[in-house]
């Protein structure tokens, strides 16, 4: 296999509104966490990057046909997504390009709509403590991570319930210094397509500079990247038996309904 293709997508918003942001981010939150998947994963990665502003929001047919796992970061911006953009994620994902949704992108009309539930939960900015406790240990999205747990020293809370569907499998259990729990490194399958729900990120705390937090989004990409069969999507009118049928007229005009 080649170079993993990644398309990191950031709404762009609170970074040329907000000066606390443009502080930690001044290029943006997508521009640290391409250098964070460089710093990771090197040559292995090659980076582009979108936002919400652009033309069909940087996510042209094209861009999305040569993307192996997008990275998605939204939150003001959720709305001015235009739908057909997600309809077009919705299908890229389900034939196979992996999806990685980072801390507010629970709300994102992709996640929602992969989801099918509402994704919503508790949440409090108080610049608490988190550990995230990993209780996944043997899974590659872990790799590299030392001890069984690491810690933010400040964050926003996010709270259960998280109103998503079960989870194939859960990597991280986050505590919250205020008392709260939250399961916040989730895997889901949907189609072809893998999908990683990463919880931190919030965007007035330099969290995308964290080392354990880039390992862990490095080892996501390398975990959602395309891998398996063909994905048969649509529905097919098979005519052609792979083998003979006894009776190939007995199809169900044939049969009456019993008097």
């Amino acid at each position: 296999m080649g170079s993993l293709r990644v398309t990191i997508w950031n709404e762009f918003l609170h970074e040329r509104n907000n000066e606390v942001v443009q502080k930690i981010y001044p290029d943006g939150m997508h521009a640290v966490i391409a250098d964070g998947l460089r710093e990771q994963l090197g040559d292995e990665v090659v980076v582009r990057t979108a936002t919400l502003n652009e033309p069909e929001h940087g996510l042209t047919e094209e861009v999305l046909a040569e993307t192996d796992v997008l990275i998605w970061w939204g939150h003001v911006g959720h709305d001015q997504v235009e739908d057909a953009i997600v309809e077009r994620v919705q299908k890229r994902v389900l034939s196979g390009m992996g999806l990685i949704a980072l801390h507010s992108a629970h709300a994102s009309k992709i996640f929602r709509k992969l989801m099918g539930t509402e994704c919503m939960l508790r949440w409090r900015e108080a610049g608490e403590r988190e550990r995230l406790w990993i209780v996944r240990p043997g899974h590659e999205i872990v790799s590299g991570l030392v001890g069984e747990y690491f810690e933010l020293a400040h964050t926003e809370m996010y709270g259960e319930f998280f109103d998503i569907p079960q989870p194939d499998e859960l990597i991280f259990i986050s505590w919250f210094e205020g008392g709260e729990v939250f399961r916040s490194g989730c895997t889901f399958h949907r189609g072809r397509g893998r999908i990683f729900y990463f919880r931190p990120g919030h965007e007035t705390y330099p969290i995308y500079y964290d080392s354990n937090v880039r390992r862990v989004i490095g080892n996501a990409v390398r975990w959602a990247a395309t891998t398996g069969a063909t994905y048969y999507g649509p529905a097919r009118n098979i005519a052609e038996p792979l083998h003979p049928i006894a009776n190939p007229k007995a199809t169900d005009e044939h049969f009456q309904r019993p008097q």
